[in-house]
């Protein structure tokens, strides 16, 4: 047994009462994610603007998770960490519209086996949702799913398990939630497991009439200013005014927050919320197209606290029973161990990077055991591999307003890997522990080294490379160490 197994298994012993049945105990657990919704867009971290009452309120009564990361600076990535446990390069979902291996051990599967009733709702983007796909919902653990092979607006056509795109109108943040309330009502014998990844805020934009109403002063507010978006009509690239941009952004995560609020209503009403662990976080940083102010250096797609802070609350009320607000690292890829320790389940025999977090909920937890790694691997170093799964089966059938490849989905790519060269430790990457991050960045002129204390500088504007050289050489080294059980794990050797 791995020490990663030992200690999952010790703090689910600790976590529960021996009078009780696992059955009794074990909570439900609903994992919730924004679509590019970055760190500062909530009421409760001091937006100007964005009104969020719901998450507000879970910021005040549950647990407040301030150092909260996504596992990348971009969605398909974060996604594979979410469900994995493990960062996205081990098994080659490098960027946007990468799938994952069909030999990944998702947070699904396992509790699944131990008796959890599992779905999956909404944005996937971790492979196509259609039958066939080897990396669909269901081949990853979910009993159950309504989704969609990226994002999505208003109207949005999902796949209900592997079926072709149905239609469904309405607002897309509370078509989500009813269909995760749909699923609770047929699964109330068994603990379940809700994992709801909405579509919102990603561009393209579309707000509800009386959510565009709450912003209708942006647009006089912000009008000189021009940014780069998806156009609702053409599918391509346009420019638009910042305020009207914002003014349509800043409404659906308005009507996201309503949605959660929505859930969280139907659980007290059931009587389900004292035992049901409710997470939300968002799966990477702020994209251009909606950056306003922000006190954090960076955004979507870039490596700074900016591309991967995102908001993360949690709400347990059995365990967490007054509010707290934590300002120790956490990431997405410590869903799966914390998730495992809950139900009781051993965790994969194979490489992890995410951490329990039992003992943070318990408020036991006061530093992160491990650091935490980011890694933007040069792509193109592998794109002339062999396909890791058949190009048919990768392409979508879900549609999307965005065009890409002048084609209204997203098909997807997964490369095989089958040697470690020194070639493939480049690109930006990053480590993060309690005090410290090290970036490192290579390109023909070499390797830059920042390093910021992100306590004290969280905004990462001083470089400490040269007045500590001590620890910028010994973290480069944890670093280096780290890329090679990456690249270990990426040449398929955990399988």
């Amino acid at each position: 047994m791995n020490y990663s197994t030992m200690f999952c298994l010790l703090s689910f012993a600790f976590l529960l009462p021996t009078s009780k049945t696992y059955s009794q105990d074990r909570p439900n657990i609903i994992l919730m994610m924004g679509d590019d919704h970055g760190w500062e867009e909530t009421g409760y971290n001091g937006h100007p603007h964005v009104k969020t009452p719901v998450l507000d309120e879970m910021a005040s009564t549950g647990l407040r998770l301030d150092r909260f990361y996504s596992g990348y600076s971009s969605c398909s990535p974060t996604r594979g960490s979410f469900m994995t446990g493990r960062h996205p390069n081990r098994y080659g979902t490098f960027t946007p519209g990468c799938s994952l291996r069909p030999e990944e051990i998702t947070l699904a599967h396992l509790l699944k086996k131990s008796g959890y009733s599992t779905a999956h709702f909404g944005k996937w983007h971790l492979g196509p949702v259609k039958k066939s796909s080897p990396t669909n919902p269901t081949a990853m653990g979910f009993d159950h799913y309504v989704s969609h092979d990226n994002f999505f607006e208003l109207d949005p056509q999902f796949s209900i398990n592997g079926g072709p795109p149905t239609l469904f109108e309405g607002e897309s943040s509370a078509i989500v939630i009813d269909e995760t309330i749909k699923f609770i009502e047929s699964s109330k014998q068994n603990p379940f497991l809700a994992v709801v990844w909405f579509g919102s805020p990603h561009e393209p934009y579309q707000g509800l009439p009386e959510d565009l109403a709450l912003y209708a002063n942006l647009p006089a507010k912000y009008p000189d200013k021009m940014v780069s978006l998806t156009s609702n009509e053409t599918g391509t690239q346009t420019k638009r005014p910042l305020g009207d941009v914002l003014q349509e952004r800043y409404a659906e995560i308005t009507a996201m927050d309503r949605a959660i609020g929505t859930l969280r209503n139907y659980l007290k009403k059931q009587n389900m919320r004292d035992n049901t662990i409710l997470l939300y976080c968002g799966d990477n940083g702020t994209p251009r197209s909606g950056v306003l102010a922000s006190p954090l250096r960076g955004q979507k797609g870039q490596i700074y606290e900016g591309g991967t802070r995102v908001p993360g609350v949690i709400e347990w009320p059995a365990q967490i029973k007054s509010p707290r607000i934590s300002d120790v690292n956490t990431v997405t890829s410590d869903l799966l161990p914390t998730a495992c320790s809950l139900a009781g389940v051993a965790v994969p025999d194979r490489p992890l990077d995410g951490v329990n977090l039992v003992p943070l909920l318990q408020g036991k937890m006061t530093t992160r055991p491990q650091p935490i790694f980011f890694w933007h691997y040069n792509m193109r170093l592998d794109s002339n591999n062999k396909p890791y799964i058949a190009p048919e089966l990768q392409k979508g059938t879900t549609p999307l307003v965005k065009l890409s490849g002048g084609i209204p989905t997203r098909n997807f790519r997964n490369y095989q890997h089958s040697k470690i060269t020194d070639d493939q430790y480049g690109g930006d990457r990053s480590m993060v522990d309690n005090q410290y991050k090290l970036i490192l960045k290579t390109s023909k002129q070499g390797t830059k080294r920042e390093l910021y204390d992100i306590r004290k500088d969280p905004a990462e504007t001083t470089n400490l490379t040269e007045a500590k050289p001590e620890i910028t050489k010994t973290m480069e080294q944890q670093l280096k160490t780290w890329q090679s059980s990456v690249l270990n794990s990426l040449t398929g050797a955990d399988y």
